[in-house]
């Protein structure tokens, strides 16, 4: 927490520094004065830019005093250039455009993806997804996820189950999970990716290898940054609610306010999810315990995994002001009360463990460019956030899949041997204040060089206190401490006119942990209070280079490679009952030598028709990999799991997509393969052999097609269909001449439909979503099946200028 303050003070203390910029607004209206949404709205000079919203007003904050080329392109009309200056706090700037013929409708199309664009040509290999259309849809952010080109999201079930995210081969804490660049776990498990709805979110974007200064840590396989929806210059409102299966509710509400003259901002939003879970489930791994001992195949609903989640988030502060580009203090608060079904495996079911968990949690958001003199940017985001999360497990009896008591053969119902339904009976309390520090200092060299200073500090203060462990004093609690260090320096470059982009860049670690459990033990045949005390220092460097040059305008060579070190993280470290881990505090670092070659090519035009293709290869060489140990032979006994080393992994693959546009047709196909096999001279008959729980294929094909003017004028029906394929995997660790045939997942075909109807006013729109719809076998982590055919239907408002 003295951390925290000493930086939000001098956050606070640099907003006295008074710099020259101002805001430029306006509307961006056709000769007739209707409003143009969607437009790009760009300042040429310094590549800032906006999008008008669905009254057609746009705003570009932090812009410094001068004259500019205003550049407006959009779908439909011709690009409009204007030499604007700016010169006041707030500047306005109306634009009219005028309709625009067939062979510029096609060069509007790749001017309209300006951020898109410089992101993903930036030299890392990034993907950015846009929500815009997938908020009006019932789609979670995870789904949009794992339809994204080397993505897979591996979840334990339905709604709101645990998710693992894998990069092209790489999974877990190798992968970086931010919100606006602040680490994820930050917030807890009541504020993830599992229950934020894409009607929060601005973009996503995803980093295959090395991540770029200001997402900056330990990390190895990339990162996924969601950047929540910041509002524009209109004051809106918007809401959402839907219903679906497995007795499905979620809404959503969010509104934003700014006063132009002082630069007041204030933006607000809040969800709520609830769903049953209670699909059905048939697979091979569904068995049920006869009263002999024997397991056989069932069929059965999933009775013990409710999953309900709510909470809000609020900011208020300054834009676009004098004295700051941004100065947002917010708040989230958050809960989630979580049913867990089953354990690692779905060997066995459960009933009545549960998990609670809450978080409250503050932040500052401060940037400003051009800070004390010319060129020096400092950017700080900090957030401290109070985490409880309880376990309850008490249940001693076992249960099949119909939900009833198992029996046994003398005729009454059998109890577990621990007393609980996943080891001993416990209802623990684990609370967490984390706090993490992320700051940059960048600084212009001269013209398009650029050096950046960038530092994260991350420190967890954890406390266990089960009321029903046996130890001497219950007053005694298990604490654990873990902080962490991660300083990184960076030169970043264009030359060439911009054709070819440098990053080059340095990383130090460190890592510390403490943990001190208490425990009773026999000395002298009296029961006697001990301490097990583990205190690890440690630290690293690590260093890389990412580049991408273009060959032609519309053809962008991508390469990058680094050395990467990965800390444990604390799940990993000390463990976490509600997601069924034990400790490991001897785990190791995790080193990897990553490499990404690629291009990323078009819009290429001919006519109407538009074509953009990708494609990357990669290779990982990763030593002490950190994975959740898979079972090794009976999967049916195994419900707990912990993190651990493998010697070392070699993974390799390849990723392509294809992107389609012909008129109001949009078709995106996309596959990655990839190979993890084990390197470890030490165990011949595994050295080799892929790893468990890792799938090895996975293709998508995503089609879109649009009609206006459907019904009523200036309505569009957008009507949707999504294919997903896995190859099979193995849920387990077998050795070559071990093989066993049980153990493997089916391959998976899963076919998604849907529509969406947004009425003439442009304020409702109305949307259907069928997922899975032929009930194909699908499955995740540790051969967890997933839900199968389900209907869901959403109804979104939008407020303006209220």
């Amino acid at each position: 927490m003295k951390h925290f303050l000493l930086s939000l003070i001098f956050a606070c203390v640099t907003t006295a520094v008074f710099a020259q910029t101002g805001s430029l607004s306006g509307r961006v209206t056709d000769k007739k004065g209707e409003p143009i949404p969607f437009a790009t709205v760009t300042l040429k000079e310094i590549n800032k830019s906006a999008v008008t919203k669905n009254d057609g007003r746009y705003e570009i904050t932090g812009v410094a005093y001068g004259r500019y080329t205003l550049v407006v392109t959009s779908i439909g009309v011709k690009t409009e250039t204007l030499t604007v200056k700016v010169s006041g706090a707030s500047q306005t700037v109306n634009v009219k455009v005028e309709a625009a013929s067939a062979k510029e409708l096609n060069q509007v199309l790749v001017q309209g993806k300006t951020e898109k664009a410089r992101i993903e040509t930036s030299g890392f290999a990034v993907n950015v997804i846009d929500t815009k259309e997938a908020s009006l849809r019932n789609l979670q952010t995870n789904e949009l996820l794992n339809r994204t080109v080397g993505v897979k999201v591996r979840q334990s079930g339905g709604i709101g189950s645990d998710a693992d995210y894998n990069l092209n081969g790489m999974s877990g804490r190798a992968i970086g999970v931010f919100i606006d660049g602040i680490e994820i776990s930050t917030y807890g498990s009541s504020f993830n990716l599992n229950n934020i709805p894409p009607a929060m979110i601005e973009r996503i974007e995803i980093y295959k290898g090395v991540l770029p200064a200001h997402l900056s840590g330990d990390f190895l396989g990339g990162g996924i940054n969601v950047i929540l929806r910041k509002g524009g210059i209109r004051n809106s409102l918007v809401a959402s609610a839907s219903y679906g299966s497995f007795n499905t509710q979620q809404g959503d509400i969010g509104g934003s306010y700014r006063d132009a003259k002082t630069g007041f901002t204030f933006r607000g939003s809040g969800f709520y999810t609830y769903s049953d879970n209670d699909y059905e489930v048939w697979s091979k791994f569904v068995r049920n315990e006869q009263p002999n001992g024997q397991m056989t195949p069932a069929r059965g609903k999933r009775f013990n995994d409710a999953y309900r989640s709510y909470g809000g988030r609020a900011e208020a502060g300054f834009n676009g002001v004098k004295w700051a580009d941004a100065l947002m203090v917010n708040y989230n608060y958050s809960h989630v009360y979580d049913e867990v079904m089953h354990g690692q495996y779905m060997s066995r079911p459960y009933m009545g463990r549960f998990t609670r968990s809450n978080a409250n949690i503050v932040g500052l958001e401060y940037r400003k460019n051009d800070l004390f003199i010319k060129g020096l940017n400092f950017n700080f985001n900090g957030v401290y956030s109070q985490r409880k999360q309880y376990i309850e497990d008490t249940v001693s009896y076992r249960y099949n899949w119909d939900g009833q008591r198992v029996i046994g053969i003398t005729g009454f119902p059998l109890r577990s041997l621990t007393g609980a339904q996943q080891g001993a009976p416990t209802m623990n309390t684990i609370d967490r204040q984390i706090t993490t520090l992320r700051s940059s200092l960048s600084y212009n060299i001269v013209r398009n060089h650029k050096l950046v200073l960038n530092h994260m500090y991350y420190i967890v203060d954890r406390q266990d206190f089960d009321i029903l462990k046996n130890i001497l004093d219950q007053s005694y609690l298990a604490t654990s401490d873990l902080t962490k260090n991660v300083t990184s320096f960076n030169y970043e470059a264009e030359t060439f006119n911009g054709r070819l982009t440098t990053n080059l860049f340095a990383k130090h670690y460190q890592q510390k942990i403490d943990r001190t459990d208490p425990t009773q033990q026999n000395v002298g045949g009296q029961p006697t209070r001990v301490e097990r005390i583990t205190t690890d220092n440690r630290s690293a460097v690590g260093y890389g280079l990412a580049t991408s040059f273009a060959v032609v305008k519309n053809f962008v060579l991508l390469a990058s490679a680094e050395r990467a070190v990965r800390m444990p993280g604390e799940s990993e470290i000390f463990g976490n009952q509600a997601d069924n881990l034990l400790p490991n505090v001897t785990i190791r670092p995790e080193f990897s030598d990553n490499y990404n070659v690629g291009f990323r090519g078009g819009p290429f035009k001919l006519n109407n028709h538009s074509l953009s293709v990708s494609s990357a290869v990669f290779l990982r060489n990763t030593k002490d990999k950190v994975v959740q140990l898979a079972a090794e032979r009976n999967v049916s006994m195994l419900e707990t799991t912990s993190f651990g080393n493998l010697n070392g992994v070699r993974t390799t693959g390849f990723e392509a997509e294809v992107n389609y546009i012909h008129r109001n047709l949009n078709v995106i196909l996309n596959t990655t393969r990839l190979q993890s096999p084990l390197v470890d001279s030490r165990l011949p008959a595994r050295d080799g052999v892929q790893i468990p729980n890792e799938p090895t294929f996975i293709s998508n094909a995503n089609v879109q097609y649009r009609f206006n003017d459907l019904l009523q004028k200036r309505s569009v029906l957008n009507v949707y269909y999504n294919f997903g394929h896995v190859g099979p995997f193995r849920t387990i660790f077998q050795d070559y001449g071990r093989f066993d045939d049980f153990n493997i997942t089916p391959r998976q075909f899963v076919q998604d439909a849907g529509a969406s109807y947004r009425m003439a006013n442009q304020r409702v729109v109305i949307s259907f979503d069928a997922k899975n719809i032929f009930n194909a076998e699908a499955y995740d982590n540790f051969a967890a099946q997933k839900p199968g055919r389900a209907f869901y239907i959403k109804l979104n408002y939008l407020i303006n200028n209220f």
